[in-house]
């Protein structure tokens, strides 16, 4: 198995293990941090180890490797196709003089953050999510507009994510700017970059193609609930 394969597992078993909840086969990140979750098998025991995991009524948040296949106790909330993307053509390209500035982000600017992600919704972001990794955002008359940074971290990989532009500053190139100052940083660590993002987001498919990403898989996700 390749470590980007079951990459949820894969990271709250290695790097991210400090964040992860539970034992056996099964776990989840610590709630503020991220809702994802993951078993180590998709079989009948690895959704047993996620009932015993999550509670009655609780949620999973799973990449899986097909499309979810209805499962005796479980509810479907939310779930479609995506693209697993890297990007392992050397460098990242230089900044550029005239690029705007970019400023680190942390637990201060975590409202500022949730709320941008609220908006923009890149995918699920906690009060705490900012601590898996580096986050960069840009600011417009003091107001956080953009952002990108960090999330699932595996051995030789880590993950691009949370990338998000409001509405009224698109078009701007910001997502290009940030991802790639979020990339030299990857890999100035020796790491390859990697991410995620719905097949049906063409736009940020096309950006990300043009940084250098292709597509490795066609995962899906499902947000599940335990009946």
């Amino acid at each position: 198995m390749h470590v980007l394969d079951n990459v949820i597992w894969q990271a709250l078993t290695t790097r991210h293990a400090r964040f992860a909840e539970g034992s056996g086969g099964a776990r989840r990140f610590v709630r503020e941090v991220s809702p994802l979750t993951a078993f180590e098998e998709t079989n009948s025991e690895g959704y047993t180890a996620l009932a015993g995991l999550v509670g009655v009524g609780g949620m999973a948040a799973l990449f899986l490797g097909t499309a979810y296949e209805a499962q005796a106790g479980w509810e479907l909330v939310a779930g479609g196709p995506m693209l697993q993307m890297v990007c392992e053509n050397g460098g990242a390209e230089p900044a550029r003089s005239d690029s705007p500035e970019t400023v680190r982000l942390g637990v201060t600017d975590s409202p500022e953050m949730m709320e941008l992600a609220a908006l923009t919704k890149p995918g699920p972001f906690g009060s705490r999510t900012h601590e898996l990794g580096a986050y960069v955002g840009i600011r417009s008359q003091g107001k956080l507009v953009a952002m990108t940074g960090e999330r699932l971290k595996v051995p030789g990989y880590t993950e691009v994510s949370a990338v998000c532009t409001h509405p009224d500053h698109t078009g701007k190139g910001y997502a290009r700017v940030l991802m790639t100052e979020i990339m030299r940083g990857i890999r100035d660590r020796g790491e390859i970059p990697f991410l995620h993002v719905r097949r049906d987001n063409t736009r940020a498919i096309g950006v990300y193609e043009q940084l250098g990403f292709r597509t490795r898989t066609r995962p899906h996700f499902a947000v599940l609930r335990k009946t």
